[in-house]
C-alpha cells in the first residue's frame, strides 16, 4: 500500500483511482505473461462463472505456485535394478551387464524405457550371478520396496490402508493417482479375494510375462515393515487372463500371514504382558492429541498381537433420504446410475450436457462407453468382481469427445443398479480446454479442481525436471569424451617427455635442469642409410624407418629406459635418467641386444635383405633438462653424450660397440664382451673400445 501512495504522490496528475484501475489491467497482462493464461481461461465459460470461481481457486492458484510434492516414477525399475546389482554385488558386475547394447550406464529418471530392456537386464544379472530368475526378482521386489522407501515414498505408502489387505486394496488407486503425472505408465493390478475357508488369495495381472515373482518379494517386505508380519506367498494359479481384455498374465498367490511378533515371543503371553500392552495403547490414545500422529493412531488400533482387527464402529443409515433429485444431481454432476443390463437410468446434469446421446430411451453403458482401467469386459458381473478397484471409463459414442470418467462403482442391491460416483480424468489445463470443459463444470467438492491445478504445476516441474536430466547425461557424456581426450593428450605428452617432468609442466611449474653423477647412453644408426636414401623413393624411407622405431619403442617399455629423440636414422636412449636406477647399464645393454634382433626383422627397400645397425654405449655423468616452449624437449648435454656417440660412429656394422666406464658397469653381470683396442676420437683422446 505504501508503494501505491508513493507512486500517486510522485504522478501528481493521476489519481489514486486511475491509478489502481491501470495497475489491474496490467496484473491481468503480467499473469497471463507470466504462465497463468490457460489456467485464467478455464475459471468459466462466461463472466460470471469466472467471478464466482476466482474465490474458490484463490488457495489452489497459490499452491500450484508454491509447488508440489516431488514423485519420481518413470525410470524407477532401471534406477532400483541398477541401485540392487552395485549394492548387493559390486560395481564390477554392473559395468559387464551395463556393457550389453542398448543399455546405458546410468538412467534418467523420467525416462520411460522399453521392456526389453528391463528383462534382457534381469537375464545378464542372472547369468553374471549364477542365480535362478525366480531368486533374482524376489530380491529385487524386496529391494524395490527400500527403494521406493528411500526415494520418498514411505508416507505416501503408509497411509495406504492400515492393515495387508486394505493396503493391496489401494495400491490400483494409487497408480491411477500417479498415472496423472506419468501418462505412459502401464502399472500392474492387483486383487484381494478371500476364499470360503477365509484364506487370502492375491490376484496380479501385468502386460509383462515372467515377472510375477517380484511380487512376493514387495509384499513380504511392506508386511514385515509395515505392519510387522510374516508372509509366505505360493502360486495357486497362473493363466491367460480371459476376463480381463488386453492383460497378458494372470497369476493367484496364496497369501499365509503370521504375527511376526507373535513367532517370535510364543504362542501363550502372559497376563500381565496382554495388561501391559492394553494399557500402553491406552496411553498413546489418551495422549495422541499431542504426541502421535493418526498413522500411529492408526496402528495402534488396527494392528494386534494376535494379527486381528478390531472394528467397533457401526454405521447408522437414516430412514429416508433428505436429498432432493435436483440437487443430488447437481451435487453431482457426472454421476451415472444403471441397471443388470446396463441400461442407464439416471445420471448427473453435466454428463448430459456433454454426451447428449445418454438421453436415449434405450441408451446403455457399453453402446456409450469403454472401461480403460480395470481391464475388463462391461458386464454387471465382471465389475462386481472389480468393485472395490477405481474404474476409467472412456467416451466412444462421440469421436470428437474425447472424455473420460474416474470414479468408483457401488452396487445398490435394493434396486438391483450400479451407481457409477465419478469425475472427468483430466492431467492438466490443456486437456481440460481439449474436452471442453471449465473450472465451473466441476463441483466445488470435486479435488479435481485442486488436482487438475497442482498437476499443472507438477507437470511443467516434471519437464524442467527432464531438462536437467538431459543436461546433466549430456555434461557426463561430454565428461567422458573429455576424460578420453585427456587421456589420449597426456599419453602423447608422457610419451615426448618423463611423466614427472610433464606433470609439473601440467601444474605450472619451472623445471630445474638436473646433474645426473652416473648413467648409461646409447646411439644406434642404420648401416649405409645415405645409399639407401639415394637408390629409393622417400616414402619407402619412411616406411622402414617406422617399422625399426615402433620395434625399438616397444623393447624401451620392457627394459624400463627413456627414448631421448630420434635424428634421421640415428636412434639415442638413456638408462638412469631422469629416475636414477642402479642397474641402468644392465638394462640398456639388454635393450642393445634386443636391438640387433628386431633389426634383422626390417628390410632394406633396395636390396630387400634385413638391415644392419651400429651401436654405442657409454656410462657417465650428465646435465639433463627441458629445452625450448613450444615442442619442449628432455634433452642431455655433457662429455658423457659426445663419448657415446664417437663409440657409435667408429663401430663395427651388427655390433654393439662399449667405453672403457660401460665395460666395468658390466664385467661380472654375464655379458660376452670382447676387447677391440683403442681408437682416436675427435677429442684427440686415445680410448679402449670393447
Amino acid at each position: 500500500m505504501t508503494v501505491f501512495v508513493c507512486v500517486c504522490y510522485f504522478l501528481s496528475d493521476v489519481s489514486a483511482e486511475v491509478f489502481l484501475k491501470l495497475f489491474g489491467e496490467h496484473f491481468f497482462l503480467f499473469c497471463k505473461k507470466a504462465g497463468y493464461d490457460t489456467m485464467l481461461r478455464t475459471l468459466g465459460g462466461y463472466l460470471i462463472e469466472f467471478i464466482g470461481n476466482l474465490d474458490a481457486q484463490s488457495p489452489q492458484l497459490l499452491g500450484s505456485l508454491t509447488g508440489t510434492v516431488n514423485i519420481e516414477k518413470e525410470g524407477a525399475s532401471a534406477h532400483c535394478l541398477q541401485s540392487l546389482v552395485m549394492e548387493r554385488f559390486g560395481q564390477d558386475t554392473w559395468n559387464k551387464i551395463s556393457s550389453l547394447p542398448g543399455v546405458q550406464e546410468s538412467f534418467m529418471t523420467y525416462m520411460v524405457y522399453d521392456d526389453k530392456l528391463t528383462l534382457s537386464l534381469v537375464q545378464e544379472a542372472c547369468s553374471l550371478l549364477d542365480v535362478s530368475a525366480e531368486v533374482f526378482l524376489k530380491l529385487f521386489g524386496e529391494h524395490f520396496f527400500l527403494f521406493c522407501k528411500k526415494a520418498g515414498y514411505d508416507t505416501m505408502l503408509r497411509t495406504l490402508g492400515g492393515n495387508l489387505i486394505e493396503f493391496i486394496g489401494n495400491l490400483d488407486a494409487l497408480h491411477s493417482y500417479l498415472a496423472l503425472s506419468y501418462q505412459e505408465m502401464n502399472a500392474p493390478s492387483f486383487r484381494v479375494e478371500m476364499s470360503d475357508d477365509a484364506k487370502m488369495l492375491l490376484h496380479y495381472y501385468s502386460d509383462r510375462k515372467g515377472l510375477y515373482h517380484i511380487v512376493p518379494g514387495i509384499i513380504e517386505a511392506v508386511a514385515r515393515d509395515f505392519f510387522h508380519s510374516k508372509v509366505t506367498m505360493t502360486v495357486v494359479n497362473q493363466t491367460d487372463e480371459d476376463k480381463r481384455t488386453g492383460k497378458k498374465e494372470h497369476v493367484v498367490f496364496l497369501v499365509q500371514q503370521t504375527n511376526q511378533t507373535s513367532s517370535t515371543r510364543g504362542q501363550d503371553l502372559s497376563f500381565h504382558r496382554e495388561e501391559e500392552l492394553l494399557r500402553s495403547m491406552r496411553v498413546r490414545s489418551a495422549t495422541f492429541a499431542q504426541t502421535k500422529s493418526s498413522w500411529d493412531l492408526i496402528r495402534a488400533v488396527v494392528l494386534s498381537e494376535k494379527d486381528g482387527v478390531h472394528c467397533t464402529f457401526t454405521p447408522c443409515y437414516p430412514d429416508k433420504m433428505w436429498v432432493e433429485e435436483r440437487a443430488f444431481c447437481n451435487a453431482f454432476p457426472f454421476h451415472m446410475v444403471f441397471d443388470g443390463n446396463l441400461k442407464v437410468k439416471q445420471m448427473g446434469v453435466k454428463i448430459q450436457k456433454f454426451l447428449p446421446s445418454l438421453h436415449a430411451r434405450d441408451a446403455t453403458m457399453d453402446q456409450n462407453f469403454t472401461i480403460l482401467h480395470p481391464q475388463v469386459t462391461f458386464t454387471i458381473d465382471s465389475i462386481m468382481k472389480f468393485i472395490n478397484s477405481q474404474f476409467v471409463l472412456k467416451s466412444c459414442k462421440d469421436k470428437n469427445t474425447k472424455l473420460q470418467l474416474r470414479g468408483q462403482m457401488l452396487w445398490m442391491e435394493s434396486l438391483g443398479c450400479m451407481l457409477y460416483l465419478c469425475s472427468p480424468k483430466l492431467r492438466s489445463l490443456q486437456e481440460l480446454q481439449e474436452v471442453g470443459l471449465h473450472l465451473a463444470d466441476l463441483a466445488q467438492h470435486d479435488v479435481t479442481r485442486d488436482l487438475v491445478l497442482l498437476n499443472q504445476q507438477r507437470l511443467a516441474e516434471m519437464e524442467l525436471t527432464n531438462q536437467l536430466e538431459r543436461k546433466k547425461e549430456e555434461l557426463r557424456i561430454l565428461s567422458q569424451h573429455l576424460e578420453t581426450e585427456k587421456e589420449k593428450t597426456e599419453t602423447l605428452l608422457y610419451a615426448m617427455l618423463p611423466r614427472h617432468i610433464a606433470n609439473q609442466l601440467k601444474d605450472g611449474r619451472s623445471v630445474k635442469a638436473g646433474e645426473f653423477e652416473v648413467c648409461t647412453i646409447l646411439f644406434s644408426d642404420v648401416v649405409t642409410f645415405t645409399s639407401i636414401c639415394a637408390a629409393c623413393e622417400p616414402i619407402h624411407i619412411v616406411h622402414m624407418l617406422n617399422s625399426m622405431y615402433s620395434k625399438f619403442d616397444r623393447l624401451t617399455s620392457i627394459h624400463d629406459i627413456y627414448k631421448v629423440e630420434t635424428i634421421g636414422d640415428a636412434y639415442m636412449v638413456v638408462g638412469g635418467v631422469p629416475l636414477p636406477t642402479k642397474s641402468h647399464a644392465h638394462r640398456v645393454a639388454n635393450f642393445a641386444l634386443g636391438m640387433r634382433l628386431a633389426a634383422r626383422e626390417v628390410y632394406n627397400p633396395v636390396t630387400g635383405k634385413p638391415i644392419q645397425i651400429r651401436v654405442g654405449l657409454h656410462t657417465g655423468p650428465v646435465l639433463a633438462g627441458v629445452v625450448g616452449e613450444k615442442m619442449p624437449r628432455y634433452c642431455l648435454f655433457g662429455d658423457s653424450v659426445n663419448t657415446a656417440s664417437r663409440m657409435e660412429s667408429h663401430g663395427v656394422p651388427d655390433h654393439i660397440h662399449l667405453s672403457t666406464s660401460t665395460y666395468r658397469a658390466l664385467k661380472d653381470a654375464g655379458f660376452n664382451i670382447q676387447e677391440r683396442g683403442q681408437i682416436e676420437s675427435l677429442t684427440a683422446s686415445l680410448m679402449r673400445e670393447l
